[in-house]
């Protein structure tokens, strides 16, 4: 019997469906969390809110630096085409569904907590809006790669690993400093 590689179908198939029961449990706990500690569900959303924010960032850290990789392997290759499997499962299986988790209890959050009142809290959205198009734009990369389409550079895509990083720092000032 052959030993199933990470290539093959079968495997995504298997994470999709961890990932879809993982989303479904967390759902599921954070309807309990609001059922049965409704005094407590502010800090619960706060803590699953900065889980998935730190999940998010890691994807948007890790996938510039695939596609670094990626750029060097010559088309139609293993290498490439390994690349590809993982920059689709670290997309749909990480990076898709913990944007949108950040997103929903970061919203309630800013209505719960804030109101949507604060210049700190104002700036830090928008900045979360460019690290929302920092993340499309590597949504983008990942099916321009996939189609084995034109690339980018190496060097772009090294450069292009800084904005998240900057952004990410800019909006950690805003929500401890709160300097406005």
């Amino acid at each position: 019997m052959a030993a199933e590689r990470q290539t093959d179908a079968r495997p995504g198939k298997k994470a999709a469906a961890r990932a879809a029961t993982a989303l479904a449990g967390f759902l599921l706990l954070l309807g309990s969390l609001y059922a049965l500690r409704p005094d407590e569900f502010y800090l619960w959303a706060k803590a699953f809110h900065v889980i998935a924010v730190i999940a998010w960032m890691a994807g948007l850290f890790y996938m510039p630096r695939l596609f670094v990789y990626h750029t060097d392997a010559d088309v139609g290759s293993q290498q490439s085409e390994t690349f590809k499997v993982m920059e689709r499962r670290l997309l749909k299986v990480i990076m898709n569904p913990a944007m949108m988790i950040s997103w929903s209890l970061g919203l309630y959050l800013a209505w719960e907590g804030f109101a949507f009142q604060g210049g700190w809290l104002h700036a830090k959205i928008s900045l979360v809006v460019l690290l929302t198009l920092a993340h499309v734009h590597q949504s983008r990369a990942v099916r321009q790669f996939a189609k084995d389409g034109p690339r980018k550079s190496a060097r772009y895509w090294r450069m292009m690993n800084e904005i998240p990083t900057i952004l990410m720092m800019l909006i950690v000032i805003l929500v401890i400093v709160k300097p406005f």
